[in-house]
């Protein structure tokens, strides 16, 4: 597993960032408890789009339960 870059919440999600074997992507992985998701970024995605896939990451949990 890749050295912690960041984590925080998203209401009840838990979202956790860290880095991968390719230098110019990071991991982001979601967990609310009853579901879990993770998917790969750009430094540049993370760091300038990051409210974008914030908000994205909420849609998709909410999808989930509806």
């Amino acid at each position: 597993m890749g050295k912690e870059i960041e984590s925080y919440k998203i209401g009840k999600i838990e979202v956790q960032i860290t880095e991968t074997d390719n230098p110019t992507r990071l991991k982001v992985e979601c967990n609310d408890g009853t579901y879990r998701s993770s998917f790969t970024v750009s430094e540049y995605e993370f760091k300038h789009y990051k409210r974008h896939m914030n908000q994205k990451i909420k849609n998709a949990f909410k999808a989930e339960y509806e």
